[in-house]
Parts: structure tokens; C-alpha cells; sequence
């Protein structure tokens, strides 16, 4: 079976990309925008199953069937409910919510090796459409860390946390007490476990928590300088192209 994936966010593909070779499903071509995405089309055979994002750096990866007749199948990893019925237009399998889950990736793989004898266009289930969007599945993200101080461990809450960066190779936080801790992890690792309302990545430094937010100015390279209640450490900088994003998360 030919799988390939078009997903931006290089650590989220290369973590969906490990998830399906434990099903015994290789991911080996990986694309990241809808330039890149067409390019490819054009000069490659389609494959049986597509794993795909739907907004991308470039923009949306609609604009990619805009360009190119595919019929391969599809099936959508997004952090975004709202495009279900444009979705529903394509070749759908299924539309998974980000942070993806490991049960309900097994289940819309086995829904298309189910329908592979069948040699048809599939496409989603109006009702199961319906359904997610009027009850979009409830995800269960990071509510609190354990941290060593000295001895001891102390529990921190996820509203306690203004920030999380990366520093010298090592992952920290920044507390709403004006206090940093180490945490045991890495920054890419947490970006399926923090809250997509709450936690913004605006670079590969910083996740900033938008209730800690004080204030935005322009910087330079049209990028943005966040000012946060209490963190004082490296500046806090959203990278330009990660501004776009980040404005829309705001609103």
C-alpha cells in the first residue's frame, strides 16, 4: 500500500509517521505545503491512502485538489473541526482531531483496508460529520507536571504555567510565581499534550500560555515580541512565520 502524508508541522509528521509504522503502514514520502503538494502530484503516482492536514503553511490543502484531478483516499488530521463538510466533499475516510489518538488512528486504517475490495470512492458518513461537529471528541491534555526540586517533587498546575522554553538543550517552565523548573521532556513531545487554546508554539524556543500574554509589539523581519506577566528570561519572539497562525489563534 502507497501512504504518503502532507502535514506542516514536521515533528507532527514525523510522530503520525511513527504511529503508522506500528500498524505496519510506511509513510516514507512526507510532504509540508501546497506548493510542494502539487509539485509532487504532478510528477509522482498517486497513492492508495493520503494522511492529510488541512491547514498548512502555504494555505489550505483544499487548493491542492483545486489544482489536481486525486483520487486517492483520504484521511484528515486536523487541530480544526470546521472543515468537516468541505471534507466530506473529498475522498474521506475519516477526520481525526489533533492530538491524534492511537485507537481511533487503528480504527479509520482498518475502515479503509475494509473498503479496499470494494474499488470505489468512499467518503464520510453525513451523520458521523453531524455528530462530530455538534459533539467534537473531548481530549484529555496535560493538566498538571511533577518537577524535582532538590529531593522532593512538587506538583504544578497547568494554569500555574506561563510559559514553556527550551534553553541550552534542556526543556523548562516559567510559573505565574516567577520561577523556572526543568522539566524531563522536549518541547516537541509537548505539543500533543498541552491545550491548543491555552498553549500557542509561536517558535521552536516557546509555547506561551495566551493568559499570560501582557503585551504585543512588532519586531523586527515582521515578526512579534510578546511581554509576558513575569517571564524575564530570552525574548520571546514569534517567528515570522509562525505570526499568521498565531494571530488567528488569538481571536
Amino acid at each position: 500500500m502507497n501512504v504518503i502524508i502532507i502535514e506542516d508541522e514536521k515533528p507532527s509528521a514525523r510522530r503520525l509517521q511513527r504511529m503508522l509504522k506500528s500498524l505496519n503502514l510506511n509513510a516514507d514520502t512526507m510532504l509540508h505545503s501546497v506548493e510542494e503538494s502539487i509539485k509532487w502530484f504532478q510528477n509522482n503516482q498517486h497513492p492508495d491512502l493520503i494522511f492529510l492536514d488541512i491547514q498548512l503553511s502555504d494555505g489550505l490543502s483544499f487548493e491542492i485538489f483545486e489544482a489536481i484531478a486525486i483520487k486517492s483516499a483520504i484521511i484528515f488530521t486536523t487541530a480544526y473541526d470546521e472543515y468537516a463538510l468541505q471534507a466530506f466533499k473529498l475522498n474521506s475516510i475519516d477526520y481525526l482531531l489533533k492530538p491524534i489518538d492511537d485507537n481511533e488512528l487503528s480504527v479509520a486504517v482498518k475502515k479503509y483496508q475494509n473498503l479496499i475490495p470494494q474499488q470505489q470512492a468512499v467518503t464520510l458518513d453525513f451523520n458521523d460529520i453531524k455528530k462530530l461537529l455538534i459533539n467534537p471528541i473531548d481530549r484529555e491534555y496535560k493538566k498538571r507536571f511533577s518537577v524535582r526540586v532538590g529531593q522532593h517533587l512538587k506538583l504544578i498546575n497547568i494554569d500555574e504555567i506561563e510559559c514553556v522554553y527550551s534553553e541550552n538543550k534542556g526543556t523548562y517552565i516559567h510559573t505565574t510565581e516567577g520561577r523556572n523548573y526543568l522539566l524531563d521532556t522536549t518541547l516537541e513531545h509537548l505539543e500533543d499534550e498541552l491545550e491548543p487554546d491555552t498553549f500557542f508554539r509561536i517558535s521552536r524556543k516557546f509555547f506561551v500560555n495566551i493568559n499570560a500574554i501582557k503585551d504585543m509589539v512588532s519586531y523586527t523581519n515582521s515578526r512579534l515580541q510578546i511581554k509576558l506577566k513575569s517571564y524575564r528570561g530570552q525574548d520571546v519572539i514569534v517567528a515570522r512565520e509562525r505570526v499568521k497562525d498565531f494571530k488567528a489563534w488569538l481571536e
